[in-house]
């Protein structure tokens, strides 16, 4: 069982940044790929980043490209997202999930292709 849990959140203003950082509790093995996600209220939960251990191939939701970046620590099992030129739509609350295998570039926005999720960290952009 893999238990994921996320840090980093917070308010900020509009512009600033943040770091997210999810750590696994138990080795990930190198077919393994994670996936950040967040849900504002009212909403459906949104892809936002996807990234694989062993290479560190990445996806990106376009409404963060160029604004956000993941990467990984393979070494302390640590996920990170880097949030850049934070918007109040950025607003939500983001979630760190993991896939036991590669997950295909057209099914990495679904939530469902990922066994195992966190609970979660608010964050919160003020205008």
């Amino acid at each position: 069982q893999v238990q994921l849990v996320e840090s980093g959140g917070g308010l900020v203003q509009a512009g600033d940044s943040l770091r997210l950082s999810c750590a696994a509790s138990v080795r990930t093995y190198s077919a393994w790929a994670m996936g950040w996600f967040r849900q504002a209220p009212g909403k459906e939960r949104e892809f936002v980043a996807y990234i694989t251990w062993s290479r560190g191939s990445t996806t990106y939701a376009d409404s963060v490209k160029g604004r956000f970046t993941t990467s990984r620590d393979n070494a302390k099992n640590k996920l990170f997202l880097q949030m850049n030129s934070l918007k109040p739509e950025d607003t939500a609350v983001y979630y760190c999930s993991a896939s036991s295998d590669i997950v295909p570039y057209s099914s990495r926005s679904y939530p469902r292709e990922f066994e195992y999720w966190g609970r979660g960290t608010q964050v919160t952009v003020s205008s």
